[in-house]
């Protein structure tokens, strides 16, 4: 990835590439691409830069899952705000999201954020469908995140409905263009992907994109205020990496740390030092909101915990059918109609 995504003069030319792309996309339109924001760091840079450095005119989109950081929420407005650039939130229904989240409980599963990933990623389709806009921009880089391995972290339509149907309670609601709800299979992939040919642009790949400078640089601009751990945008992570050590003997630092290692923004030093003890993010007052937000009660979700650990091969899925996809697949990631991670995510990256 280091040598298909180079940074330096040949970076920044692919970003201005991107950028008169973008422009000639969103002429006579009002907006030239959707940009996804949460509050964190990630990406109230990328929508900061596309604004003061690219001359975009984004649309910032937010999804509400009901689990969202105050501190992250002052965020996004006030930065919105300060670069002139509308803040539009999706809000999902609670019943959905909430069902959601306590079947991928009960399925026993480390990804327990999957209605929240496919419910952000709908959210961003949903949007640029309804608005005619055909780039959106996420604020993602694999030199400073990683790409977490397939059993931690699966996406994928068909294996959301088939831990719903066996654990949900509540009907989801049915696919709109733009109105997608949690419904993101090959299906819809497709509509977006080759229909209204929506493209993925992840800017920070192409970009010098140092942590610590852009904290610096956030707080000066943007009065930005960090939300607490990485992924503390959304408190729901802090019941998610309990359940991560705790359940499956799974820490998601190893892999952001393991790419700030290599792009030499952490010494392995300081990396191995911090894995050695319980990350920060494991609020137990947010852990006991959560469970208490959810409906449970301590013992119920207590029981949870005590089942068996499984993976998403343990449920119906499209990764068989994905993995005859490969070079379709690695086409669409290198000419952007999804995510350019999205190949070494299901082929480079272990199961």
């Amino acid at each position: 990835m280091e040598a298909a995504f180079p940074l330096g003069e040949a970076g920044r030319r692919t970003v201005q590439k991107l950028a008169n792309e973008m422009r000639r996309a969103g002429h006579g339109k009002r907006y030239d691409c959707v940009i996804g924001l949460s509050g964190g760091r990630d990406s109230t840079y990328t929508l900061w830069y596309c604004v003061t450095q690219l001359k975009l005119r984004p649309l910032a989109v937010h999804f509400n899952d009901g689990f969202g950081n105050p501190i992250a929420g002052e965020n996004m407005v006030r930065t919105c705000q300060r670069l002139g650039v509308e803040l539009r939130t999706v809000t999902s229904d609670w019943r959905e999201s909430k069902d959601l989240k306590i079947a991928f409980l009960k399925a026993s599963v480390p990804d327990m954020e999957e209605g929240t990933d496919l419910g952000i990623a709908t959210a961003l389709y949903g949007v640029a469908a309804k608005e005619g806009v055909r780039h959106l921009v996420i604020g993602q880089s694999f030199r400073t995140e990683g790409i977490a391995p397939l059993s931690w972290n699966y996406l994928d339509g068909k294996y959301l409905r088939s831990v719903h149907q066996q654990f949900g309670t509540v009907p989801l609601r049915r696919w709109q263009p733009n109105d997608p709800g949690f419904n993101l299979g090959i299906k819809e992939m497709f509509y977006y992907a080759f229909l209204r040919r929506i493209k993925t642009v992840t800017l920070l790949y192409h970009l010098d994109y140092v942590r610590t400078e852009v904290d610096e640089l956030l707080v000066r601009e943007l009065a930005w205020k960090s939300p607490g751990a990485h992924y503390s945008d959304d408190l729901y992570q802090s019941l998610i990496y309990y359940l991560n050590r705790v359940k499956f003997n799974i820490d998601r630092r190893l892999f952001n740390y393991s790419a700030l290692v290599r792009s030499e923004q952490m010494s392995r030093e300081v990396a191995m030092d911090r894995i050695s003890r319980i990350n920060s993010i494991e609020d137990e007052a947010v852990v006991a909101l959560c469970i208490k937000r959810l409906g449970l009660t301590r013992s119920e979700f207590e029981q949870i915990v005590a089942t068996p650990p499984k993976t998403f091969h343990d449920y119906p899925n499209s990764y068989a059918f994905l993995r005859l996809l490969r070079l379709p697949i690695k086409l669409m990631s290198r000419l952007n109609l999804i995510p350019e991670s999205a190949y070494d995510k299901f082929f480079n990256c272990g199961t």
